[in-house]
């Protein structure tokens, strides 16, 4: 496994994005990704079945999920367009299509999203953890899986609130 995988960043790409609470990073994490026996997949897997039933960094419930629900909503679509998105208590998914470099895409959806959630909570400092997971939909049928696991996420986790989670131009 490479540990720093390059991202893939090509205009008109749909791309899967997953961006964590900082605080949502525990030890079971971090000893997961300094694992260089596992493939990426598997750890990001894990990863994802973890944060669905942590507490941890658990910021995005109540007003929150609308408020950044809205925001990715709003996102210029001269950066890109958004497919779907599911707010999870501790973690965000989106399936977008780029319109422009993907790091500019997650900077300006994370730090703006840091911004009004930081102001909604009444924190300061960073928010979001490090760096994302992004993932090339590289066809149909990867699209179609990618899309279901976003809008059964909050579902699977048992979240009572999931309906308002979940966002989809698609159907």
């Amino acid at each position: 496994m490479h540990s720093n995988l390059p991202h893939i960043s090509q205009k008109n790409l749909y791309q899967f994005i997953t961006f964590r609470t900082k605080d949502s990073t525990d030890h079971f994490i971090k000893k997961l990704i300094l694992n260089n026996q596992l493939e990426t997949k598997i750890i990001e897997y894990k990863i994802d079945q973890h944060l669905d039933n942590s507490q941890d960094g658990a910021y995005l419930n109540g007003e929150v999920i609308d408020i950044a629900k809205n925001y990715i909503l709003q996102v210029d679509e001269k950066l890109c367009k958004i497919i779907s998105c599911s707010i999870m208590p501790n973690h965000i998914h989106i399936l977008l299509v780029q319109n422009t470099d993907l790091k500019t895409i997650v900077s300006h959806i994370k730090g703006g999203l840091a911004f009004c959630l930081n102001k909604q909570l009444n924190k300061q400092g960073q928010l979001w953890q490090k760096g994302y997971f992004d993932k090339a939909i590289r066809d149909e049928k990867h699209f179609q899986v990618t899309y279901e696991y976003i809008k059964n996420n909050a579902i699977k986790a048992g979240l009572s609130d999931a309906d308002r989670r979940f966002y989809s131009i698609y159907e």
